[in-house]
């Protein structure tokens, strides 16, 4: 399934997304002095990065790379990948519920919670949601609800997809598309993307859908 990814990665002509992993991280190890490495770096991550594995390949870079605004700016979403992994204990997010009321994380703790990033202009993510819609069904008294976090920017086009597609469950936004804040801290720069907490508000699972999801729950909630 093809996933939205950060504007950054939108504008990248499509033959390079046609390079393998191993042509990317060779292409990385050919270039260490160059800037442009960081979006190569990126590129190797794909949709589900592994924080080590693209720290191995930052620390690979040239010194100057790294210490430059760019390189800082790469290392700091390193750490926030790293801090948002499973094992890791859940980021807190308080933002705004549709209605305008703060609602959190930690108010949810006691359940298995799905945080579910998405937008109303994602069309990945408006496919994903009628399977959404059915794990929600099946889970929901079983000490399981959804947080969703939109990446929308108008409140208007947010509410009328929440309506429109049936998503019954909790959700917050702040309106600030990809630089949303809670998206920031779990450092999501692709979506549909999702992380499963744990009642103790540890990460057990990213990115799980369908079936994947279901059966995990499954087995967590039996």
């Amino acid at each position: 399934m093809r996933r939205f990814l950060l504007t950054l990665l939108i504008a990248i002509p499509s033959f390079i997304f046609a390079q393998t992993k191993q042509e990317l991280i060779a292409q990385v190890k050919q270039n260490p002095s160059s800037i442009e490495t960081l979006k190569t770096i990126q590129r190797v991550g794909g949709y589900e990065p592994d924080h080590i594995e693209l720290r191995t390949l930052f620390k690979s870079l040239d010194r100057d790379v790294r210490k430059s605004k760019q390189g800082k700016a790469f290392e700091f979403y390193l750490k926030r990948l790293e801090n948002a992994s499973v094992g890791k204990k859940a980021p807190g997010i308080t933002q705004l519920t549709p209605e305008g009321e703060p609602l959190s994380l930690s108010e949810l703790r006691g359940k298995y919670v799905l945080i579910d990033f998405w937008a109303a202009w994602c069309p990945d993510c408006r496919r994903e949601n009628p399977a959404l819609v059915k794990t929600y069904a099946e889970f929901s008294g079983k000490n399981f609800e959804i947080l969703g976090v939109s990446f929308d920017r108008k409140h208007e086009d947010w509410v009328k997809a929440i309506e429109k597609d049936k998503l019954t469950w909790k959700h917050v936004s702040d309106l600030q598309s990809w630089q949303n804040a809670a998206g920031t801290i779990y450092g999501v720069r692709s979506i549909p993307q999702n992380v499963l907490v744990d009642p103790e508000g540890i990460i057990v699972a990213r990115n799980l859908h369908g079936e994947d999801l279901n059966n995990k729950l499954r087995e967590l909630l039996k």
